[in-house]
């Protein structure tokens, strides 16, 4: 028997909400990369209020995922969370910073392949 995934209404509102109240678990694979990219923990918790929607990828293989971008100052990176609706938390699966060749100026749209 599979369910059905419950997805969040409002995926930014939900990352943030879950964020706020300490509701976010950060995965194995995203505490290897965050040192290796330079990428606080501090800097994505700090961004919380500037996340937008960049892609959502309702169907991903264990939740539903999410890729945000997020801004601190002039800093610019895109964080993939998993929404985890029924527990009511979130999971920082991986971040890193948009590569200019792979993404349009507003770092939210991908470059059309030549």
């Amino acid at each position: 028997m599979t369910r059905d995934r419950l997805l969040p209404r409002d995926p930014v509102h939900f990352v943030q909400h879950c964020v706020r109240r300490g509701r976010v678990f950060w995965t194995y694979h995203v505490n290897m990369r965050l040192a290796g990219r330079f990428i606080p923990r501090e800097s994505i918790l700090g961004a919380i209020d500037t996340l937008e929607l960049v892609e959502a990828y309702p169907n991903d293989k264990y939740l539903p995922s999410y890729l945000l971008l997020g801004r601190v100052g002039s800093d610019a990176f895109h964080v993939l969370f998993a929404a985890d609706v029924e527990g009511d938390t979130v999971r920082v699966v991986t971040a890193y910073r948009p590569d200019v060749g792979e993404w349009n100026n507003d770092l939210k749209s991908r470059r059309s392949k030549p």
